[in-house]
């Protein structure tokens, strides 16, 4: 794991505001990998690492709004918290998958218009403690990143298939 991933580890932060929680016991939904290290939680959805790609970080989403439960977001884990700066959460970077730039740049006007102070504490904290700028393109950096990606790599449960009724590699 990079140097960036083991500091933010060690801030005692509660991340939820920026929809990066830390859950002890996760429930085991149907698409979470089972090669996946998790990283932090917004509702079901799961921000992790998955073994074999590096530090590039994924969504796997129960409630897809896209034609795949599990994405790429970011290229390293540093990636991703610049994104989160430039989006006030990890959840407009989620979205990007199945937006189109317009709907996303709108999602983002709301996400802002909600920011609180004590959210903003939170990406003062990784901007600083982290020495982390905001991503500039985000939309554009995220639809990089998951143009013709791979997920050969990919491991599911037998669940995934029997929920999907699709054949097992």
């Amino acid at each position: 794991m990079s140097n960036v991933y083991t500091r933010f580890m060690e801030l005692k932060e509660d991340f939820s505001l920026i929809s990066l929680e830390r859950i002890e016991n996760i429930y085991p939904y149907f698409c979470y990998p089972t090669n996946a290290k998790a990283i932090g939680f917004e509702g079901c959805i799961m921000y992790c690492f998955i073994e074999g790609y590096g530090n590039m970080v994924f969504a796997s989403n129960p409630e897809t709004c896209a034609d795949t439960n599990v994405y790429p977001l970011a290229s390293t884990f540093e990636d991703f918290l610049r994104l989160i700066l430039a989006c006030g959460s990890a959840n407009p970077v989620e979205q990007i998958v199945w937006m189109s730039k317009e709907r996303f740049e709108q999602h983002l006007s709301d996400e802002n218009a909600a920011s609180t102070p004590e959210k903003q504490e939170i990406l003062r904290l990784l901007r600083t403690e982290l020495d982390l700028i905001p991503m500039e393109n985000p939309y554009e950096y995220v639809r990089a990143v998951q143009s013709d990606f791979d997920g050969s790599k990919i491991q599911y449960s037998d669940e995934y298939y029997d929920v999907l009724g699709i054949e097992r590699n």
